[in-house]
């Protein structure tokens, strides 16, 4: 077959397609990868057709706008303004995103779409070719209703079972006010109606890319609605470490990595220098990954101590250190885990908070602040637990041994390689 990958957000919202590509590529099918700009260079490394949405997205979560709403500390009403404005500037970008996804398909003329949330052109193409788009989650409590949880953005405190529904049912509502209106400008068939779009959002195959031992899949979920484990693909390639890292790593027993991947917030040479200073008073080595620029290399500072690299992959750090300081995405919390790593997450977005949740309840590390909150006398206390406490480790390395045992690759070719 012919398969589409769609998917719109950061690195992380792009890897789990990578992953499914990396898996079913023996199969003989042909992939095209349609992302942000930003990700051509990674997808074609992978051995992927590119296509681009555009550069314009991750664009505009660069700018003042878009970095106090991913991680700024200007308070809730400033940043309640700042998501209202980046609402406001994205929607010209959302339209151009939607008729790329719609031009595409035209000119690729796929056998299968494989799609994010994000990325809804692909589930009002299904209208015309039913079963033929399937979405794929990094993340859980999305579409299909969780008793004991709300929708992912109705924020992690259980409601009552009725409250947790509603919450799923308000947020698809919208999500398919959004399709159809998304219909209407495109000038699509009058087929896409509000009965037919939520019958295609309740039929469409989805996968959840989460480990059962981070989120068990509830047995009251409808049969083409899956959870088939966080998939790791090797990120290491051509890369090398330097021979500083390597000496730096070699002086040390243990260390700890922080790293906020590609998210970004208001002031990182303030945030990075607080991290310094607190790690230089407790006596604990650190690798800082600068990546998308949360973090800063300063001019000076402690290089017996500290070490900086602007890009590391991470399966190949978490098998060198022993904890972890991080933004909570759903790959890193998922591989931190499964490399036996303690971790803490200072999270920034939406559902990195969730994230947060899950490994402080899973007793793998204390729960951090997050990342417009964060301060230096909580963040001393809770990077010395972090460090200290050994059961934090223990229970990783316990979460590790399950998540190894997890393997869904022929689950994964069955269910989509078989598709439509």
């Amino acid at each position: 077959m012919k398969i589409l990958l769609i998917s719109i957000g950061t690195r992380g919202d792009v890897e789990p397609f990578l992953s499914l590509a990396e898996i079913l590529k023996d199969d003989g099918h042909e992939f095209v990868g349609a992302f942000p700009e930003q990700f051509r260079e990674l997808t074609e490394a992978a051995g992927i057709r590119f296509q681009s949405l555009g550069a314009e997205f991750l664009d505009l979560l660069d700018t003042k706008a878009g970095r106090l709403a991913m991680g700024g500390d200007g308070g809730r009403w400033r940043k309640f303004g700042s998501l209202v404005s980046l609402a406001r500037q994205s929607m010209p970008i959302q339209r151009a995103m939607t008729a790329r996804q719609h031009q595409i398909t035209l000119e690729e003329e796929p056998d299968l779409i494989l799609h994010n949330g994000k990325a809804t052109f692909p589930l009002l193409w299904s209208l015309s070719n039913p079963t033929r788009a399937i979405h794929i989650s990094a993340v859980p409590y999305l579409v299909h209703e969780v008793t004991d949880h709300p929708h992912i953005g109705m924020g992690n405190s259980n409601l009552g079972s009725f409250l947790n529904r509603l919450t799923y049912k308000l947020a698809n509502f919208g999500l398919i006010q959004t399709i159809k209106s998304t219909a209407k400008w495109l000038k699509l068939p009058d087929r896409a109606t509000t009965a037919s779009i939520k019958r295609a959002l309740n039929e469409e195959k989805m996968v959840y890319c989460v480990s059962p031992s981070l989120f068990p899949r509830p047995d009251y979920w409808p049969n083409h609605v899956h959870v088939l484990g966080y998939q790791e693909r090797n990120k290491v390639l051509d890369w090398q470490p330097s021979e500083d890292l390597k000496a730096f790593l070699g002086r040390h027993d243990q260390c700890l990595l922080v790293t906020f991947g590609s998210m970004s917030n208001q002031h990182p040479i303030e945030k990075t220098a607080m991290f310094l200073e607190t790690l230089e008073a407790q006596g604990i080595p650190a690798v800082f990954n600068t990546a998308a620029g949360g973090l800063v290399e300063p001019e000076t500072y402690n290089r017996d101590l500290f070490h900086f690299v602007d890009q590391i992959p991470y399966d190949w750090a978490f098998e060198r250190v022993h904890t972890v300081i991080h933004h909570g995405g759903s790959g890193t919390t998922h591989m931190a885990l499964r490399k036996g790593c303690a971790s803490m997450i200072i999270p920034h977005i939406i559902d990195q908070f969730l994230w947060n949740d899950v490994v402080h309840k899973l007793g793998a590390g204390p729960k951090g602040q997050s990342i417009g909150k964060v301060n230096r006398d909580r963040l001393a206390r809770d990077i010395k637990d972090l460090w200290n406490n050994p059961s934090y480790k223990a229970q990783a390395e316990q979460i590790s041994v399950h998540m190894k045992t997890e393997d869904f690759t022929q689950q994964l070719r069955q269910l989509i390689g078989k598709s439509p």
